[in-house]
């Protein structure tokens, strides 16, 4: 999320339909803000209707302040009221901008403009009377009652030749007929830009809304035609294609029900991406960055998108202006620290990692570069202990993130010692590094499956939870742990593996029908982790909340339906001490509320290193999983003297 601190305000959302150069431009060719494509014709036509909404104004105040005796009228003073009027709008509007183009035709910022400029040509012409009043007698109190009509009539000219505009859209013969789904905000600027668009590839035949109340309501000449519940019917009439659902953060479960109810018409689902992607360019997401088109929907927004409300000032405070080292930079989790931590513009952002290319991927998408010739990339291993304290001692960081792990549990099923020495012996290296140097807050990014662990990724990672929470106590500092579920879309996670089976024509390998998985985007659990660091104590594992359990095989259901293929799932079985169900919180853990929504924490019991014992740790994993776990074998009594 770069930029964290400036993107708060949504008045600022544009939505864009078409990215070709004419995409903005109404039907009379007149763009809706800026006056560069706007006629002149038509500008100077505006002035000369205003002209005439004078003087037809101030002859009505004539006739209605005389009672209609044209007798008593001086027309002689009359013409040379109206041409004050006129020539006092005609400088006034200019100077406003209201005859240069720079508002779109019956729009409020127009409207509000057109009574400024009404309102300096009534007090002109007020100042006028009253200083010759003798000799023009015409009576002081023309003015104000001419002022009311004046603006009455020009609003009214505007928004007939609005509603003439929008009352005969003219579209591409590609154009598809579309429903849009909220009739909110989002949908009524949708169909408004939709229809001012004369190259739209949608053309808006219809609302869709569930609010009851809304039911005979009209946007931009376009109506409500009915509810969700009743969207295959409104398609049926309408001839629709496309549906777009115009509504901010739509429940992931919504989305399933709407997606569902239409299938098998032929209809295409467009979601709008969350705000945060719209405004913020990164080239780290295939170029879904910027002001971007609304989209098709895709596993993300059937799993769940959840917005996240960061506490800007929490974070600010203990990130701004300080040194921030992020170990595992290169990964998933990783880099997108990075990017969200560069938003807050700390002092120095030190990224650290053993893969070279991951760190430059990262560098690119944070500086635009990956030249890896500055002092913001570290290349360097956690298991090194040494290195580790060579480099904590130069930098001296202040702000530590701690993502570098090995995360796939088959893998440290099949070798857990390498499992051990990364997240158990690496993690204790890093936080004795941040030990000497007295770094002030540490977060160990941890995972569900450390609660009540039966994997060696469990116990690895529950391992560095006792032990950072044996150096809290140590230190006095704030070193606490986050623990969260899958992430979507992270490397080697389920959701990339699945697309490419589909992909390859299958099977589509599930452990288990019933079998259930935490998910999370890598942009939310992120946000959140950082967060964590704000709010959290010595020793905490704070728990981010994870949304409801998914279904595996609806996601593959899910993922074989959107692609129109047809694959086979295979179900292979669940794997040595793979879980069912995963769990946040252990069974011996009490979660507690930590005044914060999406987080809440327990408590790791502190271990002391020097009771680390590779041996043990063996003993405890072999009794998760069963004798299919390797045992130590001669070569490895080096690695667990190390521990010892």
């Amino acid at each position: 999320m770069h930029n964290a601190t400036h993107h708060r305000a949504e008045n600022g959302l544009r939505i864009t339909l078409n990215t070709t150069s004419n995409s903005a431009r109404g039907h009379s060719g007149t763009t809706p803000a800026g006056g560069e494509g706007k006629p002149p014709l038509w500008l100077w036509a505006q002035g000369i209707l205003d002209s005439l909404a004078w003087t037809v104004a101030l002859l009505l105040a004539v006739l209605l302040r005389y009672e209609l005796d044209v007798r008593l009228i001086n027309v002689g003073g009359l013409v040379l009221l109206i041409g004050v009027a006129i020539a006092t709008q005609l400088i006034a509007g200019w100077s406003l901008a209201l005859y240069r183009g720079r508002y779109t035709f019956g729009s409020i910022q127009e409207a509000r403009v057109l009574i400024a400029a009404t309102l300096i040509v009534a007090a002109v012409t007020s100042v006028f009377l009253f200083l010759t009043v003798q000799e023009i007698h015409i009576a002081r109190s023309v003015s104000a009652i001419a002022f009311p009509f004046a603006a009455l009539l020009m609003a009214a000219v505007r928004y007939l030749k609005r509603l003439y505009v929008e009352g005969k859209p003219t579209f591409g013969e590609q154009a598809q007929k579309t429903l849009i789904y909220g009739a909110g905000f989002l949908g009524n600027s949708l169909v408004t830009r939709m229809i001012q668009d004369p190259e739209s590839p949608y053309v808006p035949v219809g609302l869709i809304d569930d609010d009851t109340t809304k039911k005979h309501l009209r946007l931009s000449s376009v109506g409500v035609l009915g509810r969700g519940d009743e969207l295959p019917e409104i398609i049926r009439r309408t001839k629709s294609t496309v549906v777009v659902l115009a509504i901010a953060h739509l429940e992931a479960k919504r989305i399933r029900e709407i997606s569902d109810s239409v299938s098998g018409l032929g209809i295409k689902v467009l979601v709008l991406p969350p705000l945060q992607e719209m405004l913020t360019p990164d080239t780290n997401r295939d170029n879904k960055g910027g002001l971007t088109d609304f989209r098709e929907i895709d596993v993300e927004d059937l799993i769940g998108r959840r917005p996240v409300d960061i506490k800007v000032e929490q974070i600010a405070s203990y990130v701004t202006g300080k040194r921030v080292l992020v170990t595992g930079a290169g990964g998933s989790i990783g880099s997108e620290l990075c990017r969200q931590l560069h938003g807050f513009d700390p002092a120095e952002l030190i990224m650290l990692d053993r893969d070279e290319t991951g760190l430059q991927h990262t560098q690119f998408s944070i500086l635009g570069h990956g030249l890896l010739n500055d002092d913001t990339t570290v290349l360097a291993d956690i298991r090194d202990a040494e290195t580790l304290m060579g480099i904590f001692a130069r930098r001296r960081p202040e702000v530590v993130f701690h993502a570098a792990a090995l995360k796939h549990a088959p893998l440290l099923q099949m070798f857990p010692k390498e499992g051990w020495q990364t997240n158990v012996l690496g993690s204790l290296n890093v936080l004795a590094a941040a030990r000497s140097v007295g770094v002030e807050t540490f977060v160990n990014v941890s995972t569900d499956k450390a609660a009540s662990p039966t994997t060696a990724l469990g116990h690895s990672k529950r391992a560095a939870e006792k032990i950072t929470s044996w150096m809290a106590g140590e230190t006095g500092k704030r070193y606490v742990s986050v623990r969260f579920g899958n992430v979507i879309g992270s490397r080697g996670s389920m959701l990339p593996l699945f697309t490419d089976q589909i992909n390859n024509g299958g099977p589509v390998t599930v452990t288990h029908p019933d079998v259930t998985r935490f998910f999370m985007t890598i942009p939310e659990a992120c946000q959140l982790v950082i967060q964590a660091g704000a709010i959290g104590h010595g020793g905490d594992v704070l728990i981010l909340d994870m949304g409801d359990p998914v279904r595996i095989m609806d996601v593959a259901e899910r993922m074989i339906a959107m692609s129109g293929k047809k694959v086979e799932i295979k179900i292979t079985g669940l794997r040595p001490s793979e879980k069912l169900h995963e769990q946040l919180t252990g069974d011996d853990e009490i979660k507690d509320p930590d005044g914060h929504p999406k987080i809440s924490h327990t408590h790791a019991r502190p271990l002391d290193p020097a009771e680390l014992s590779l041996e043990l740790w063996l003993q405890r994993c072999r009794d998760e999983s069963g004798p299919e776990l390797p045992s130590i074998d001669e070569s490895d009594g080096d690695i667990a003297a190390e521990a010892r």
